[in-house]
C-alpha cells in the first residue's frame, strides 16, 4: 500500500470509540484530518449487508448504522421475511427512515427452483428495491434471465461465495455464466470471497465492472480458503488500490460492509472497518 495503515487507523480508532461512547459522527472522525478542499465526491456509497447483523434485531442494526453515519442497507429476510405483508413492508421502511437508513436491495436469497425465483422477484418488487442479490442454482439461470424481462426495474446480482460453495466461486465464473444473457444479470462482487477463491478483487473489478451491480466489502486474513474475515485494513486486500479502481471504472453502486467476525459482538470491528474505509476514501 502507498499509504500507511497507521494514517488510516487514526480515523479508525476514533470510529471504534464512537459505537461504545456515542461520540461525534464517524464521518467527521474519518474525514476531518484529511479532507482536501474541492476533492471530487466518490461516485459510490458506503452501505451495509444485512448479514452483518444476523444475530441482532433490526433496531440494533439501525442504531449501529446511524452512529456510523451509514445510510443504506441490503435487506436480509431475517429482518423482513419473504412473505411479509404490504403493511409489514411499509412499517419496515418507516423504521429504517426514522434512523436515516434506506433499504436499497434484498438478499442474498438462495434459489434452487423456479418457484423460489418467482418468490424472490415478487419480494423484491413488493419491497421496492432495484437490486436483487441472489444465489441461483446453475440450472435455473435461463429462468432467471427470462424473469428479468418481467421486471425491467430490477438488476439481479449473483453473489459469489469463493471456495465455500461449489458454484459461483469467483467473479470470472459468474462472468462466464452471464456474459451472453440479459445485461441486468450480473454479480454482487464479494471481494473477500473472491480473494479466498484465488482471485484478485482489484483486477476483477476492472475486468468485470459492467456486470457488477452490488459489492460486499470485507477483509481476509489469507488469500486462500483458510482466510477468515478480519477488520478492514488488517488483512490482505489492498483497499487504496480498490478505491482507486472504483473511481477509475466509475462504479456508482453500493459498497456494503459484510462483517463476519465476532458475530455475537461485532460492533467494535464494524466501527474500525468503516473508519478505515472512510479514511481510505478520503486519503487516496
Amino acid at each position: 500500500m502507498s499509504l500507511s495503515r497507521r494514517s488510516f487507523l487514526k480515523a479508525g480508532a476514533a470510529g471504534a470509540v464512537l459505537l461504545s461512547t456515542g461520540g461525534i459522527p464517524l464521518a467527521e472522525a474519518a474525514a476531518a484530518p484529511s479532507r482536501k478542499a474541492g476533492k471530487a465526491k466518490n461516485p459510490f456509497h458506503l452501505s451495509c449487508a444485512g448479514f452483518t447483523f444476523a444475530r441482532f434485531d433490526l433496531e440494533t442494526a439501525l442504531k449501529t448504522l446511524q452512529k456510523a453515519d451509514i445510510h443504506y442497507l441490503c435487506i436480509k429476510d431475517f429482518h423482513l421475511p419473504l412473505n411479509a405483508t404490504d403493511e409489514q413492508i411499509a412499517a419496515f421502511h418507516a423504521k429504517c427512515a426514522s434512523y436515516g437508513v434506506k433499504g436499497y436491495g434484498v438478499g442474498p436469497i438462495y434459489m434452487k427452483t423456479e418457484a423460489e425465483a418467482d418468490r424472490a422477484f415478487d419480494y423484491a418488487r413488493r419491497v421496492g428495491v432495484k437490486v436483487l442479490v441472489g444465489v441461483p442454482n446453475y440450472e435455473i439461470l435461463p429462468y432467471v434471465d427470462k424473469k428479468l424481462e418481467e421486471y425491467p426495474e430490477i438488476e439481479y446480482a449473483i453473489h459469489l461465495h469463493g471456495p465455500d460453495l461449489d458454484i459461483f466461486q469467483t467473479a470470472e465464473v459468474i462472468w462466464e455464466k452471464v456474459k451472453d444473457l440479459n445485461p441486468r444479470l450480473g454479480m454482487c462482487l464479494d471481494i473477500g470471497h473472491d480473494l479466498r477463491g484465488g482471485a484478485d478483487p482489484v483486477a476483477d473489478l476492472k475486468k468485470y465492472h459492467t456486470r457488477i451491480f452490488d459489492m460486499h466489502i470485507k477483509d481476509e486474513s489469507e488469500a486462500s480458503k483458510a482466510g477468515r474475515c478480519v477488520e478492514i485494513g488488517r488483512g490482505k486486500i489492498d483497499f487504496p488500490a480498490f478505491v482507486k479502481m472504483m473511481r477509475k471504472v466509475g462504479y456508482d453502486g453500493m459498497c456494503s460492509l459484510e462483517y463476519e467476525k465476532d458475530m455475537d459482538n461485532p460492533f467494535m470491528g464494524i466501527a474500525e472497518s468503516y473508519g478505515y474505509l472512510k479514511a481510505v476514501c478520503d486519503l487516496v
